[in-house]
This record gives structure tokens, C-alpha cells and sequence, in this order.
């Protein structure tokens, strides 16, 4: 079959490779969407994952398909359904699994390989974090469970309440799926980011956009356009300088929610009186749960969040190495859907 192989840093080769065996309590799907991501775009640039990907390694982790083979002995599937796969899976053991913290498991194992012809589901994942599509859900909106799952996990946490104004900083797929849950759930969204992507966000139900523009002065900008204040801010970015602005842009007893991941040894200065003395909260989310995985399908197989809101581009399996390529200089796609095969449902 073909796949896509991370060999290294900005090395991605598309590649004939032997399908693996299955072994017990596992099933290959055959992969129907597949999904960029901007993880996937760090660890391209990157050249691997300490977590998640060493090279050489398949590559890729937002996908849904149907089921073409299932172990001996397996029950509870069936061959031909459609099915979406989370990229990482609990143990169910440890101490943090069993407070509810599986996003912090110790043992979390995650999968890669959607840029595929199909993909073999370890044991584990087909136990916790496989889940069967209804009858009128896409692949490709399906496709999107993962991503979103890790949004639902940061937007619980803060437990915002109908009615709040919320900043989100960030206008990638994460801070567009920010504003589809702030409308779903009656809040009032200002979305503050840069390019074609603040349109997404208009259609998404955000009621303010702020473009920061070439500046990048982003407390500038927002206190300029917009001087409501704010009950809650989400960073959506992953750079220290929006982590700082995010506190100075929330009100006295808000709630700033760091989402985006900053690279590696980055740190943040953080201006104390200001956190101590307006009484700021302070989260800093990260991944999914088995939980989050089923909630978001559920807000994706109800509408409220839809492949053709985030998919602004589409890409054949061979061209993957290019596409890549394009992305790391630039690219504004939100997502492109990877056409493994010349179908998809």
C-alpha cells in the first residue's frame, strides 16, 4: 500500500510499504479522510515528536474509514463500517485515568499513519477510542472528532456560561472551532487574528473580528477595536507574547485559557500584581479524553461543527511531500483534505 513516511526534519517520502499483519484484538480501516494538521505541520518541521512520532514513521493522525479487516476472535464490528479513530489512547490503569485525567495518562499511547491507503488500530484504541459513524455522517466531517475533542477538553474546563464575552486569539482551525463552541453555547465571540481566516471565522458565528494586521501589536489592536471586557480569553496561537497579552486582555476575575502550545523551552513573563490582584484564573488545557473524543462527535454528527467550514483545500496522497512543502512557507489553508484514494464518503 501507499503511505506517506516521516524520515526527518521537512522529509516526508511517499512510499510503497507492506501492509502489517494483524495481530489480536486489532482491525486495519480503510482510510476515507484524512486531515492536515498544524501538529503535523511542527513535527514535518521538526523532523519528529518526542511523544508521538520517531522517525522513520507513518505519518499523519486525523482520519476516519471503514473497517476491511478485523482480528480473529474480535467481536462488536463489523466488516464495511465506518468508524473514526482518536490518535491516542488512555491505559485505564494509573493514577490519573482513574481521576479523570486520562489526557495526562502515563502511559498514553498515540497513533499515526492517516496519510495511508489504510491503517492497522492497535487493541487499545479499537477499546477506548474507536467510535462507529452514523449512518448520514461524512468521513471527512468525522475526520475532525480529534482536533475538536482537544477544544471541547479546553472549553469545559474553563466552564464558560451563555451570555459571557469571549476573546479568542487566533484565527488557525483551533481558534475558528473555539467560535463554533462559543455560538453553540450563547457566548459572545470577538475573534482576533490575521488574513482570509477571519471570514471562516464571521460564518463560524464569531460577532466581532479584529484583524492585528502587520503590527502584530495584539493588545493594541483589540483595545482599539473592541473595548468590551472580557470574561474569558482563549490563546489560540501558541507564542509567548499571546500568552502575555491574553492576561491583559481579560477582565478583573476572568478566566485566560493557554491553549496553544509554545515551542519547547519557550518561557513567559507574566506581570504578578496584575494576576494577583484582578483575581485572574489561569488554565493551560492540553489534548482529549475518551469523553471529549464522544462529545465531539457528537457536536459534529448534530452540525455544529462541519468538514466544509474547515476544509478549504484538497490534496492527492502523492502530492503530500509538496503540500507539506507549501504549508511550511506559508500556506493559509485552514485544512486539506488528503485524497488517499479517489473516493470518499
Amino acid at each position: 500500500m501507499k503511505a506517506a513516511i516521516l524520515h526527518g526534519r521537512e522529509d516526508v517520502r511517499v512510499e510503497s510499504i507492506a501492509p502489517p499483519a494483524l495481530r489480536p484484538g486489532q482491525v486495519r480501516v480503510n482510510i476515507e479522510a484524512a486531515l492536515t494538521c498544524g501538529t503535523d505541520l511542527k513535527v514535518f518541521k521538526r523532523g519528529y515528536h518526542a511523544r508521538m512520532i520517531v522517525p522513520p514513521s507513518v505519518f499523519g493522525h486525523e482520519f476516519a474509514g471503514s473497517i476491511c479487516e478485523i482480528a480473529e476472535g474480535l467481536g462488536g464490528w463489523n466488516l464495511g463500517q465506518r468508524v473514526v479513530v482518536a490518535n491516542s489512547a488512555p491505559c485505564g490503569s494509573c493514577d490519573y485515568c482513574h481521576s479523570g485525567q486520562e489526557n495526562l495518562c502515563d502511559d498514553l499511547l498515540f497513533l499515526n499513519g492517516a496519510y495511508a491507503e489504510s491503517i492497522v488500530v492497535p487493541s487499545r484504541f479499537v477499546q477506548k477510542n474507536m467510535l462507529p459513524l452514523a449512518p448520514k455522517t461524512r468521513c471527512a466531517d468525522a475526520a475532525l472528532t480529534e482536533p475538536l475533542a482537544c477544544v471541547v477538553q479546553g472549553w469545559e474546563e474553563v466552564g464558560a456560561r451563555p451570555g459571557q464575552n469571549v476573546l479568542i486569539i487566533g484565527s488557525g482551525p483551533i481558534g475558528l472551532m473555539f467560535a463554533a463552541l462559543a455560538r453553540h453555547h450563547g457566548c459572545r465571540a470577538t475573534l482576533a487574528g490575521r488574513g482570509p481566516r477571519l471570514q471562516t471565522a464571521r460564518k463560524l458565528g464569531a460577532d466581532r473580528l479584529i484583524d492585528v494586521g502587520a503590527s502584530g501589536d495584539l493588545v493594541a489592536a483589540v483595545k482599539k477595536e473592541d473595548g468590551q471586557d472580557f470574561d474569558l480569553v482563549i490563546e489560540a496561537v501558541g507564542k509567548p507574547e499571546a500568552w502575555q497579552a491574553a492576561t491583559r486582555l481579560v477582565r478583573k476575575g476572568g478566566k485566560v485559557n493557554f491553549f496553544g502550545g509554545c515551542p519547547a523551552g519557550a518561557t513567559v513573563s507574566l506581570d504578578t500584581n496584575l494576576l494577583h490582584y484582578s483575581n485572574l484564573t489561569l488554565y493551560s488545557s492540553f489534548h482529549h479524553t475518551p469523553r471529549t473524543i464522544r462529545r465531539a462527535l457528537e457536536l459534529i454528527e448534530t452540525g455544529v461543527v462541519r468538514a466544509p467550514d474547515f476544509v478549504d483545500g484538497e490534496a492527492f496522497l502523492d502530492d503530500l511531500p509538496e503540500l507539506f512543502q507549501s504549508m511550511a512557507s506559508g500556506n493559509r489553508a485552514v485544512k486539506t483534505l488528503v485524497r488517499v484514494r479517489s473516493t470518499f464518503s
